[in-house]
């Protein structure tokens, strides 16, 4: 399960680039029951925060780089993101953005995996990170699906601590490796890595990528929103015995989440 007591290596933070911010912020208000705060509105910059109950839970920008698709960004806690940087080096992968205060909020940084898949670190300040997991309506979980997993458990053991436990999929549909951070035991598990062929991460242009789970109270009628206000269903409603009800999402930016609704146990 994902906390709010943010321990290395932990999802912290999420956000997305949209080309269409205000249509954007309608849609998850739609889907998820998110109330928009906007944060500035100019030529330079456009974007805000996304609560649940008055609970921060997301981050929302406009999408400004050239050639780039919208895609929901994860930041995962780091205590020193200057390190961090020189491990992802070292590690093969790259940086996209070199670590940068944001005013006394936290210190950040971006990268690609050896791969290309896009992630990002909070070093926190005055901001720790979302206020509000695992519950209705937020962040419940992280994925990354990739087209080598046994690399990708390399690079992000070796950049972030991760540990790795595989488990099997259902009706031989592979190997499924949760990760749990650093010193943490297992029930804090906050995410997977999925491989799959390379032709199936055509949202990426064949890169991996990874993507938010958000728990909600009855997926089908969240997906049915989904559908209703300009998305599309990549997969599912569909049943995961011993996780819950799930769908593979995309917004009408085609950027790609998932809906959960947890088995009650």
């Amino acid at each position: 399960m994902i906390t709010t007591d943010f321990s290395p290596g932990s999802p912290c933070w999420l956000d997305l680039g949209t080309p269409d911010v205000r249509a954007t912020a309608s849609f998850y208000g739609a889907v998820l029951g998110w109330d928009y705060e906007s944060m500035g509105e100019s030529e330079e910059m456009e974007g805000g925060v996304f609560r649940k109950d008055g609970k921060i839970v997301a981050g929302l920008g406009k999408l400004t780089e050239e050639g780039a698709r919208s895609a929901w960004m994860i930041y995962f806690g780091v205590a020193d993101a200057d390190a961090t940087t020189q491990a992802v080096r070292d590690a093969g992968g790259t940086v996209r953005v070199e670590p940068r205060d944001l005013d006394e909020w936290g210190r950040m940084a971006q990268y690609d995996d050896p791969l290309g898949g896009q992630f990002a670190v909070w070093q926190p300040g005055t901001s720790k990170g979302v206020e509000l997991v695992d519950e209705p309506g937020s962040l419940s979980w992280t994925e990354l699906y990739t087209s080598d997993a046994a690399g990708a458990k390399d690079f992000y053991g070796a950049v972030l601590g991760w540990r790795f436990s595989d488990t099997a999929l259902p009706g031989g549909g592979g190997t499924y490796s949760l990760i749990t951070p650093a010193g943490l035991p297992e029930e804090r598990m906050h995410g997977g890595i999925m491989q799959l062929p390379s032709e199936h991460l055509a949202l990426a242009g064949g890169r991996p990528y990874w993507h938010p789970v958000f728990h909600v109270e009855d997926c089908d009628a969240a997906v049915a929103k989904v559908t209703d206000n300009g998305g599309s269903v990549q997969m599912g409603p569909e049943d995961a015995p011993g996780v819950g009800r799930l769908a593979v999402c995309l917004d009408p930016a085609n950027a790609d989440f998932v809906v959960l609704t947890p088995t009650r146990g």
